[in-house]
């Protein structure tokens, strides 16, 4: 009655789709590791270890990559999204803290959606690096990063996101800019800048 051939082919697809799975999600956790290595080395200014980890996460992503491209299913895996939207931003947040320049989605090679993500998960470190900034008396880099924060918020103000995970993260940007707004405006009334 059934075509146990055939169902042993889909069988025999659908394990070495989860072997392939399971490799992604390992690398997939490795890679979020190693961002947070680059953001917490930033955070240090220990640009040097922050240039190893991008070395390294660069490797893993292409290995990553070369998962999916051969089970495209994969690339709506949950830790294969989370790992492309932390790879965005630790790269972005590289980007400002040292060349003053964020990569784009070309420039990374990244899902447009998953650029988005991570670009709005950077700006709640931008405003930890500022306010960290300004304890040490950094002002002109905190208003620097204040300003960062500003553009992705206005250059994300222009797409219309609907009822959808990027509209949520996106309105948690202006909280982390109003925080920066108002570091700017005590600086400035205490004098500081």
């Amino acid at each position: 009655m059934l075509d146990k051939t055939d169902l042993e082919l889909i069988r025999k697809r659908l394990e070495a789709q989860d072997v392939q799975r399971g490799k992604v999600i390992t690398i997939s956790n490795e890679i979020i590791k190693i961002s947070k290595t680059i953001i917490y080395s930033l955070h240090r200014n220990d640009v040097k270890s922050a240039q190893k980890a991008i070395k390294d996460i660069r490797g893993l992503r292409s290995q990553m990559e070369a998962y999916v491209k051969n089970h495209p299913k994969l690339n709506h895996a949950g830790s294969y999204k989370v790992a492309e939207q932390e790879f965005v931003e630790a790269l972005a947040f590289y980007g400002i803290v040292v060349d003053k320049y964020v990569p784009s989605s070309k420039d990374l090679k990244v899902d447009d959606e998953f650029y988005l993500l991570g670009l709005m998960d950077l700006t709640g470190e931008l405003v930890r690096k500022a306010i960290n900034a300004s304890i040490k008396g950094e002002y002109h880099e905190s208003l620097m990063l204040k300003d960062a924060v500003s553009e992705v918020y206005d250059e994300l103000m222009r797409f219309e996101f609907g009822n959808t995970e990027l509209r949520k993260r996106f309105d948690g940007i202006k909280y982390d800019l109003k925080k920066l707004e108002d570091l700017a405006l005590n600086l400035k009334l205490s004098n500081k800048i």
